[in-house]
């Protein structure tokens, strides 16, 4: 497993915590979902079924999550819309292609992550209109 911790500004910082995508890690994952503001699901083109399980486990405990593409030399390059219908994406949940070694473009994932997962945080709280 994998831990750090980005401080955004004093009394403000992002816990990040990666866990391996095998079934075997899975008692993990239900461990550090609890309280999970958000999540990230890295899909490797290559591999693009390994990160149904993933999506499917964000899905089913309301967690809010984006979709990470890892483009990197020899990966297939598919276009957005391509990977989205592959993967069944509904259409709210970000996808975004990045380089998961290139520090801005993870920067980019993430703040599109915590960006998701405030917005629907606030549909929430919004009163229901009859």
């Amino acid at each position: 497993m994998d831990f750090g911790r980005i401080t955004i500004r004093s009394g403000l910082s992002l816990y990040l915590f990666g866990t391996p995508g095998q079934d075997r890690f899975w008692f993990l994952w239900d461990e550090l979902a609890q309280g999970a503001l958000g999540a990230v699901v890295l899909a490797d083109t290559r591999r693009l079924d390994d990160s149904f399980a993933a999506i499917d486990y964000f899905e089913r405990r309301g967690i809010p999550f984006a979709v990470a593409v890892n483009c990197f030399e020899g990966a297939a390059r598919f276009p957005a819309r391509t990977v989205r219908a592959a993967l069944d994406l509904d259409p709210e949940v970000p996808l975004l292609m990045c380089d998961a070694r290139e520090r801005e473009s993870v920067k980019d994932v993430l703040v599109a992550v915590v960006e998701h997962a405030l917005t629907l945080a606030d549909r929430q709280r919004e009163p229901a209109t009859t």
